[in-house]
């Protein structure tokens, strides 16, 4: 499966922001799906998770209460809803695609998009 992250951009703290990740192939229904994020010099965190039919969610302790992961098989796009941003969130942000069915640790995905940046100005 392929990936295709978008809708990064600037936002001012305490914005929101959508991120949509498009899957190319037919089996995106088969994947667990997560975002991550990466700042220079870090490594690469763990941000949100959905599993394979979209039932059961995973969220970092960081994000939790502020971002929301989704899912569309039909449409074969994972979203990452973020509110409430703040400075801190500023990163690339990266899709990925799993065989479990559902995953938090990033060495657990098989397949990764290039990223979108997003930045929070304080």
């Amino acid at each position: 499966v392929q990936l295709q992250a978008s809708g990064g951009g600037l936002v001012q703290a305490g914005g929101s922001l959508r991120l949509s990740c498009a899957a190319s192939g037919r089996t995106f229904s088969s994947y667990g799906m997560g975002w991550f994020r990466q700042v220079p010099g870090k490594e690469r965190e763990f941000v949100a998770a959905v599993s394979i039919g979209g039932g059961s969610t995973r969220y970092g302790g960081s994000v939790k209460g502020r971002f929301t992961i989704s899912r569309d098989n039909a449409k074969n796009t994972v979203y990452l809803q973020m509110n409430s941003l703040k400075p801190e969130d500023t990163a690339v942000y990266y899709c990925a695609a799993t065989r479990r069915v559902i995953a938090d640790d990033r060495y657990g995905y098989n397949h990764w998009g290039h990223g979108t940046q997003v930045t929070v100005s304080s």
